[in-house]
């Protein structure tokens, strides 16, 4: 019996090991199935890629070129070492001490040839940051996810033409052994280079004018009557290779004044409200205004510049002999009668309560002030105070220079004003004031007033004489800011009168005196561009 049960005991314990071994053989029958069959071409790829890396290959970005072809900014060649790591991964480094042949790459490094005098105009670069990485700009999504390491245009045409300048990596695929070394490589996609652009910028104009300003805080900006900018400069500026020097600036070089800074425009204004009570027929050009130095209102007292500074008076004047001799007086009076919902209507007209459409980032748009404005923004009712301010250009007026600039600009081309722009192919985008001709004729007869013996740019005085009769038009403005600081120092140019060249636009920020401070730079840029030589030189 004892004997039966340990027989028994044994088959049942060899069944068991049989039928064990029977499941342990079909486990991993089923398991090299997986592993061959099923997920072989994962492990496959998993295998390729522990032996193969994909290699970066740098895509030069576009260059930015001056209307001349000067470069702007370019791209010179820098080298650097693909060093594979045995782990698996590898890194891109400059030290390139060992490096042999098929380590080393070709990679670009941005330069700027004008450096801080072409800054604001052309922007600069920086790497893309952790919420650009790994995401597709809708702009140009055919460049595909952006890469870290991407070099990203900031401010300026870097930024605004970013998919354009933007090339395509290339990717080259090399296979190491175990010890990452290079064995060979498996292919290569060629990098697809950024596109080029052409620019409206006068290489020379653009140096003269930013020499000129002399890093003083302020803007200029010099265009074509198509609106095509030969000159764009705002002062001070920074290094496009250094901004971490300019982050911390109490004078925010950074910050581009020609385009986002809003400033009270003073008497640069006041064309806006010459042409509003010509074209709403409240004068004509036999008006007279009789100037005694001041007028008073409800005891309250605005006088004349030409009174607080000199004691004089202007005595009987035109529209045309009160905007060379930028009398308050007259222009307090006109303002009066046309009424600040006309001066508001007409400064809408020509857009200065708008953007100018320039093909730069971080546009402002100036404030042109209504009654209605002020009653719900301010909380107030509009006072004849507040139409007497705004006529000349002050109280809640705020303008940006290139806002100025277009405006002078639809003037000197007998009411067509132009969308000011940086690209070279860009064509013309203008629209027309529709100003009566002969209204349009006593502004610019006026403007001319202001350059010439009695107006008040005198550093234009002997411009005709200095460059064969070259005819000149153009208006001073100081815009005080407050009672303690110093004015805003404007002035605006356009030459010839017939058939203008070029136009231009200085703005010194608390600077002083339009003609005694922006008149003698634009006088030098002037200079510049009808002889060909600075007078600085």
């Amino acid at each position: 019996m004892n004997s039966f049960s340990s027989n028994n005991q044994q088959s049942w314990l060899s069944w068991f090991l049989r039928g064990l071994l029977i499941v342990v053989f079909l486990v991993l029958f089923a398991k090299l199935i997986e592993v061959q069959i099923i997920k072989g071409d994962y492990y496959r790829k998993l295998s390729e890629e522990n032996r193969v890396r994909h290699i970066p290959i740098p895509a030069p970005r576009g260059k930015i070129i001056a209307r001349g072809g000067e470069i702007l900014a370019g791209n010179f060649e820098t080298k650097k070492r693909v060093k594979f790591n045995k782990n698996g991964s590898f890194e891109i480094t400059d030290d390139l001490t060992d490096a042999s042949p098929d380590e080393i790459i070709t990679d670009y490094k941005r330069y700027y040839s004008l450096g801080g005098k072409g800054a604001h105009a052309i922007g600069y670069l920086t790497q893309a940051g952790d919420t650009e990485v790994g995401r597709i700009d809708p702009k140009c999504s055919e460049k595909g996810q952006t890469l870290s390491g991407t070099l990203v245009g900031r401010t300026g045409l870097e930024e605004e033409y970013q998919c354009l300048l933007l090339g395509m990596p290339g990717e080259e695929l090399i296979e190491v052994n175990t010890q990452g070394v290079k064995i060979r490589s498996l292919g290569k996609r060629n990098p697809i280079p950024g596109q080029d652009i052409k620019t409206t910028i006068d290489f020379g104009l653009q140096t003269e004018v930013a020499n000129d300003m002399d890093n003083q805080k302020g803007a200029a900006i010099v265009t074509d009557v198509e609106g095509a900018i030969l000159a764009f400069y705002s002062s001070p500026s920074f290094d496009p290779d250094n901004i971490a020097a300019s982050l911390n600036d109490q004078n925010l070089p950074l910050f581009n004044r020609v385009v986002s800074g809003t400033f009270h425009p003073g008497s640069v204004f006041k064309p806006v409200t010459a042409i509003a009570a010509l074209q709403e027929n409240v004068i004509d050009k036999n008006f007279r205004y009789n100037d005694t130095g001041s007028i008073t209102v409800n005891g309250f007292t605005y006088r004349n510049w030409y009174l607080v500074e000199y004691g004089r008076t202007e005595g009987e004047i035109d529209l045309t002999r009160a905007i060379a001799r930028s009398t308050d007086t007259f222009f307090y009076k006109v303002g009066e009668m046309v009424g600040p919902n006309n001066i508001t209507k007409w400064a809408k007209t020509f857009g200065l309560d708008k953007i100018t459409g320039i093909d730069l980032p971080g546009e402002t748009s100036g404030l042109i002030p209504s009654t209605d404005w002020k009653k719900d923004t301010i909380k107030e009712q509009w006072y004849l105070g507040d139409t007497y301010h705004m006529s000349i250009g002050q109280g809640y007026v705020a303008l940006t220079p290139i806002e100025i600039n277009t405006f002078i600009t639809g003037i000197a081309n007998d009411g067509l004003s132009c969308v000011p722009h940086l690209i070279a192919s860009t064509p013309a985008r203008c629209k027309n004031y529709r100003i009566n001709q002969q209204n349009i004729n006593l502004v610019k007869e006026g403007m001319k007033g202001v350059c010439s013996e009695g107006g008040t740019a005198y550093t234009f005085f002997d411009f005709s004489a200095k460059h064969s009769g070259q005819t000149v038009a153009c208006k001073t403005g100081t815009a005080e800011v407050s009672a303690d600081g110093n004015p805003h120092a404007w002035f605006t140019v356009f030459s010839p009168i017939d058939k203008p060249q070029i136009v231009a636009t200085i703005l010194f920020e608390k600077g002083g005196q339009g003609s005694q401070v922006a008149g003698p730079v634009a006088r030098k840029i002037f200079d510049y561009y009808f002889a060909g030589v600075s007078t600085t030189q």
